[in-house]
């Protein structure tokens, strides 16, 4: 299945200035096989290690001070002729500070060998961090490399082209039956494959169990064993969150008597190695928006639709007839996509309770309001109220409609909120 990695993949390969890659991203996304897939596309020869639990590779790295030397150990332990230009050496699993020191010498002496190293976990992009290497976050495959999936590229394009245009999208029915086709299956490519290959709904769900059991096992690397078990009650609530009216995290519906300082590292473990996305809450507006979060009060979403879906034990009729139920899936979708598209979440509640589902900050300092609806004739109160109270000059409504713009309020439908992740809000 065709990624969009790929396209940055190949500008790295042919960067002058090259330095080791490291890619960021959550366990069973498509990282390793994306990687395997460019090189053997890309190279004369690919050569893969496992560093998880391999000791000969860690003890390589830690002794060996040699950018030249370490090729020639490489090639003993693979069998493989490492040429310079023409291989792709992958490091799979990475946890090790000391392989990551041996790549930053590569990277200080801009080598001409391609080497991707990858990690599951965000939180060892802090240990990582030098100006020898570089960086690229993968996340799970989204509408529009779905779309690519099902033979349906010239619909997305379509898709972009609308949303770049401000005009309305010819197959908007098409366009939305298959992304609440998606919704049901979720980013994971292995879920897509098999449901492409004609596996049912409870294949599919039980594929899903088996990744949202790899998720849980992240826990395992909690900093205490609490911390272990009180991530995943949290993990395990977030689909109770979400379905109530008020969608801000409540330490309640864990269990009686649990309280905020019991879970704050649990939630940051979370949130950090991004198995949850947090959104602050504001009530004031004013630039930079971080300054106005609430840090007690947020929502939490999941990263994969799909997996929402199937942790709130839905089937199809019940996700596409009950308003409620589809509003909080596309709520979550709409909190991934901007995290994706590089936006830190904020929902805005003002003292009234009118509320705004999200609210970001652009480049350009830019701050604007965004709301959801499944709603057909809203008229948008809670957004109006704030376009009013702040002078904003332009909101975005996502909806099940089709491109329009009425007054200074743009909408979008649902499916397009991909165009967020190429176009400047």
């Amino acid at each position: 299945m065709e990624r969009k990695i790929n396209t940055f993949l190949l500008k790295w390969k042919n960067d002058i200035l090259r330095k080791p890659l490291i890619i960021y991203g959550a366990r069973q996304i498509g990282k390793t096989y994306s990687v395997l897939s460019f090189g053997k596309k890309e190279y004369k020869n690919v050569v893969y290690f496992n560093t998880d639990n391999n000791k000969e590779i860690i003890e390589l790295f830690s002794k060996e001070k040699s950018t030249e030397k370490i090729i020639l150990k490489l090639s003993l332990i693979s069998g493989e002729t490492i040429l310079k230009e023409d291989t792709l050496i992958i490091f799979d699993n990475v946890s090790s500070i000391d392989i990551v020191k041996g790549l930053k010498l590569f990277g200080s002496e801009r080598s001409k060998y391609h080497i991707i190293a990858i990690t599951p976990r965000r939180e060892n992009l802090s240990l990582f961090k030098g100006e020898e290497l570089q960086f690229k976050i993968m996340y799970e495959m989204n509408f529009e490399e779905y779309l690519h999936a099902k033979n349906e590229a010239s619909l997305a394009e379509l898709i972009k082209e609308s949303y770049k245009k401000r005009k309305t999208c010819p197959f908007h029915k098409i366009a939305l039956d298959l992304f609440q086709e998606y919704l049901v299956t979720g980013g994971f490519p292995e879920v897509i494959k098999e449901y492409l290959n004609g596996s049912s709904d409870y294949e599919i769900d039980a594929i899903k169990q088996k990744i949202s059991d790899c998720y849980k096992k992240e826990t395992l690397y909690a900093k205490s064993l609490i911390d272990i078990q009180r991530s995943v009650e949290v993990l395990d609530s977030v689909p109770d969150q979400l379905s109530k009216e008020n969608k801000k995290f409540q330490y309640g519906l864990i269990g009686d008597g649990r309280r905020a300082k019991e879970y704050e590292n649990a939630i940051s473990y979370l949130v950090n190695n991004q198995i949850v996305y947090r959104s602050y809450k504001v009530n004031d507006i004013k630039s930079p928006l971080s300054s106005c979060r609430q840090t007690d009060s947020f929502k939490l979403y999941v990263p994969d639709d799909g997996m929402l879906y199937t942790m709130m034990h839905l089937n199809r009729k019940k996700f596409l007839t009950d308003e409620n139920i589809k509003e909080t899936i596309y709520e979550n979708h709409i909190a991934k996509s901007l995290i994706e598209s590089g936006y830190s979440l904020y929902y805005y509640q003002s003292q009234g309770k009118a509320e705004v589902n999200f609210v970001i900050q652009n480049r350009m300092g830019k701050i604007i309001p965004i709301e959801i609806t499944t709603k057909q004739q809203s008229k948008a109160k809670s957004l109006s109220v704030f376009m009013k109270k702040y002078t904003t000059l332009q909101a975005y409504r996502i909806t099940e409609n089709n491109f329009s713009t009425k007054k200074d309020i743009r909408y979008i439908p649902v499916y397009a909120t991909f165009c967020l992740e190429n176009n400047e809000i």
